[in-house]
C-alpha cells in the first residue's frame, strides 16, 4: 500500500495502468476501494494516479476541519512525491472543486483538465449543500438523493428505465455499508469543506486546455454552474450530456469524448 507521508496527514494512493499522466481527484466520500469501475476506464489509456483524499478511506483523518486549499495542496503534493512534475487532471463533482483549486493554484502544473458535474462557488453558483443532508429525516434523505442525482428519477421513470436502476441501487447499497464514527467524521469534515469551495474569482487564472462537462439533468451540480466555468475559462470546451450527477455512465458518448480530450497531445 503506498503511502505519503505528508506534513500533517498520510496520503494512501495508488498507480494504475500506462500512458500519459493522469491525476484523478474522486467526489465527495470516494474512495480508490469504491473507484474500480472508474479506475479501470480510465487505466485502458492512462497511467492513473488516485488517492484516497484527506478524511477518507485509508488516509489521515486529521483533528481539525481541512479547507479546500488543504486537499489541492495535498494533490500538489503527491505529484511532488510521485516525481510528476506536469500531468492530466481528471476532477469529478467534489474532486471537481480540488482540481480547479489546484489548477487556480498552480496552473503551470496542470497540462489538461477535465471538470466534470461541478461547480466553482461563489458567484458562479455552489453545488447542493451536502452537508445539510444528513440532518433530515431517512425518507427525506432518500427522496433528495434521488432528486439531485437526475431530476427525472421517479418511481416511473426507473421502472422504464433499468440501467438507471441498477445506478441507484448501487449507490444505495455503498451507502448502507456500515461506517465507524471516525469514518462519519471524516466524511463529515470533506462535506464543511467543500461548503466553502469558492474558485470564481480566480477562475481565469486556468490557462491549460480544459472540458467542463456536465449532465442535463443534474440537480446536484447544476448545468448553469459548469456553464459559467467554461465562462471564465479562456478557450475551455463545454459539453453537456444526456443524465444526471453520472452522466459518464448514463451517456454512451461521454467517456470516449473525455478520454479522447484528456489524451490529446
Amino acid at each position: 500500500m503506498p503511502t505519503a507521508h505528508l506534513p500533517v496527514v498520510d496520503i494512501h494512493y495508488e498507480v494504475h495502468g500506462s500512458g500519459p499522466r493522469l491525476l484523478v481527484c474522486n467526489g465527495s466520500g470516494g474512495t480508490i476501494a469504491g473507484a474500480g469501475p472508474m479506475i479501470a476506464k480510465l487505466a485502458e489509456h492512462f497511467e492513473v494516479l488516485i488517492h484516497d483524499q484527506r478524511c477518507l478511506g485509508r488516509s489521515t483523518i486529521p483533528n481539525d476541519e481541512p479547507t479546500m486549499a488543504d486537499y489541492a495542496a495535498d494533490a500538489a503534493a503527491l505529484l511532488d512525491h510521485v516525481g510528476w512534475p506536469t500531468a492530466r487532471v481528471f476532477g469529478i463533482s467534489f474532486g471537481g472543486m480540488v482540481a480547479q483549486e489546484l489548477a487556480v493554484t498552480w496552473p503551470e502544473r496542470i497540462e489538461r483538465l477535465a471538470l466534470l458535474c461541478t461547480s466553482p462557488g461563489g458567484a458562479g453558483g455552489s453545488s447542493y449543500p451536502l452537508h445539510t443532508v444528513s440532518s433530515l429525516p431517512a425518507t427525506e434523505q432518500d427522496a433528495l438523493r434521488l432528486h439531485l442525482a437526475d431530476r427525472r428519477y421517479t418511481a416511473e421513470f426507473l421502472a422504464a428505465h433499468p440501467f438507471d436502476q441498477r445506478l441507484v441501487d448501487f449507490a444505495a447499497a455503498g451507502r448502507a455499508v456500515p461506517k465507524t464514527a471516525e469514518q462519519l467524521r471524516g466524511e463529515a469534515l470533506q462535506l464543511q469543506a467543500r461548503s466553502h469551495h469558492d474558485v470564481w474569482d480566480r477562475l481565469d487564472r486556468i490557462t491549460c486546455p480544459t472540458l467542463v462537462a456536465c449532465g442535463e439533468f443534474d440537480a446536484l451540480a447544476p448545468p448553469a454552474n459548469s456553464q459559467a466555468i467554461a465562462a471564465r475559462i479562456g478557450g475551455s470546451v463545454l459539453r453537456t450530456f444526456q443524465g444526471g450527477h453520472a452522466f459518464v455512465w448514463q451517456d454512451r458518448t461521454a467517456w470516449p469524448e473525455i478520454i479522447e480530450f484528456l489524451g490529446r497531445d
